[in-house]
């Protein structure tokens, strides 16, 4: 019955929104808003309901032109307490959401999953313990949780010790069968890029390792590869790292055997410096970060080895995360791609489902979207990582207002300044933003709330994207950051802000 419910408040949102795109659309070449691919709804927008003027509509299709951005930029705004359609521009192209989607991802595991729950990882002991030897095996089991950190292991590490155990006689076990393991989240990414990581339901430092390098007086250069913490900084040999003597390309990887074999340009290194690297195989990162951790404890393990079902012993200790809300509110802050992925294959889980990755997770979750807010989208992944991805503004803009979402999505977003032309913040801005941006090269997102001076709660999506310049330059370079992409995202996030102010002076009644 809730899900009936649920399903019928997302049609009626729909009706009101493409009822009023209707409207506003009537006889105004200005501001099109191209119609949705299927059967058109029923207006259920109050006929009394004012809309915003054919004057704003005007000045924001200038706004769209002056930045550089026309036939590349879509926009929609809604009353975020009735639905009501206000303003659109190109609202029904669909382009890659890029981490707009998070916020989505959110309001799918919050909806599923009890927002105070925490992610458990556990040490488990499978047999006795006689003269501070474990008779059997050790397991390191994990529950999911995304920010677990070297030093949370090494606090492990010490409680393993102060449980007496010295040593032992079987196995050292890691699971992370809690969620379903990826090897990377996007493959349409860099390899080297360190926020498109593996996924497992035991991950450590965002599953990234620590790479610093430094040029010896001969010219050669030491590395290191490492788990970093801010208190340890355990050696590990999931990964290896040697330097090549060429210019590019700046990295190259290789699979060996489950090994992440990484190559580096020395003509690109200079004197010294660091970053974090991507691990494929989680569950073996964390051992050995752990087994190097009881070590120094004075503990001796054996080498990982992957427990191939969930482990049933005696509980020695364990770490638990922060209460899921907080995870997912520094998700939205920081945008952390890992965690985005485990809260939804975690709030998929939750529901009974069994997807075999992430991106079968995202498609039943962009199912579920529709039948909880009558929003229709195409999902390759929870973090918005992928470029294929698709999301019109009106969907999003439609889920936003959809009964019952802003109060959960709104108060843990990040507040989004309002900046003058120089970038300075204004002091007493037109309107309180809070929202989650999105960048991929040629691609600027950003939707979410905005309090209007007046008094009014608008939900808004303002999606630019050029996916042909896109896969022009990752066809072309496997740079980061292609030549012209900061200019065409800079260009966006200025008129993002030209328009949330302009925005602000809509009243309650939305004029």
């Amino acid at each position: 019955m809730a899900q009936d419910r649920t399903a019928r408040a997302g049609d009626l949102t729909r009706r009101a929104l493409l009822g009023a795109a209707a409207s506003l659309c009537a006889g105004m070449a200005v501001a099109e808003l191209r119609p949705v691919a299927r059967p058109a709804a029923p207006s259920a927008a109050p006929a009394t309901r004012p809309s915003v003027s054919p004057r704003l509509r005007r000045e924001i299709a200038d706004m769209v032109r002056a930045a550089g951005l026309e036939g590349r930029a879509g926009i929609a705004l809604a009353d975020a307490r009735t639905g009501t359609l206000l303003d659109a521009h190109a609202a029904s192209d669909p382009i890659p959401p890029a981490s707009v989607m998070k916020a989505l991802t959110a309001l799918y595991a919050l909806e599923h999953l009890d927002p105070g729950s925490r992610f458990a990882t556990r040490l488990l002991a499978i047999g006795p313990v006689e003269g501070g030897i474990l008779r059997g095996d050790l397991v390191l089991a994990g529950g999911g949780d995304p920010t677990l950190t070297t030093d949370h292991l090494a606090d492990l590490a010490a409680a393993l010790r102060q449980a007496g155990i010295t040593g032992m006689s079987g196995r050292f076990l890691t699971w992370g069968g809690a969620l379903p393991h990826a090897r990377l989240i996007d493959d349409g990414q860099p390899p080297h890029v360190a926020y498109n990581p593996g996924v497992s339901g035991l991950n450590l430092n965002f599953n990234r390792i620590f790479f610093e390098w430094a040029q010896r007086g001969d010219g050669t250069y030491r590395t290191v590869l490492d788990a970093r913490g801010d208190r340890h900084r355990p050696a590990v040999s999931v990964a290896t790292i040697s330097v090549e003597p060429r210019s590019l390309p700046v990295y190259t990887y290789e699979d060996r055997g489950g090994i992440d074999a990484w190559t580096v340009a020395r003509g690109q290194l200079g004197e010294a410096g660091s970053r974090w690297l991507p691990v494929r195989d989680p569950e073996r990162y964390a051992g050995e970060a752990f087994r190097a951790l009881a070590e120094a404890q004075g503990v001796a393990l054996p080498a990982p080895a992957r427990a191939e079902a969930s482990p049933d012993g005696e509980e020695i200790a364990r770490h638990e995360s922060a209460p899921l809300v907080e995870i997912a509110r520094e998700m939205l802050l920081y945008s952390t791609n890992l965690t985005a992925e485990v809260l939804g294959l975690a709030a998929s889980r939750a529901r009974g489902l069994d997807p075999a990755g992430p991106r079968e997770s995202a498609a039943a979750m962009a199912r579920w979207l529709m039948r909880r807010t009558g929003a229709q989208m195409r999902l390759l992944d929870h973090s918005g990582l992928s470029a294929d991805s698709r999301i019109a503004p009106i969907e999003m803009a439609i889920a936003l207002a959809s009964p019952g979402v802003m109060d959960l999505l709104r108060p843990i977003l990040r507040e989004h300044p309002l900046t003058d032309a120089n970038g300075e913040r204004i002091p007493m801005p037109p309107a309180l933003v809070r929202a989650k941006t999105g960048t991929l090269n040629f691609v600027s997102t950003l939707a979410g709330y905005a309090r209007t001076t007046p008094g009014a709660d608008l939900a808004f999506a303002i999606f630019v994207g050029d996916p042909e310049r896109r896969a022009a330059a990752a066809a072309a370079s496997d740079e980061e950051i292609p030549p012209g992409s900061r200019d065409f995202n800079a260009r966006a996030r200025r008129l993002q802000q030209m328009l949330l102010q302009r925005w602000g002076v809509i009243g309650p009644d939305g004029s």
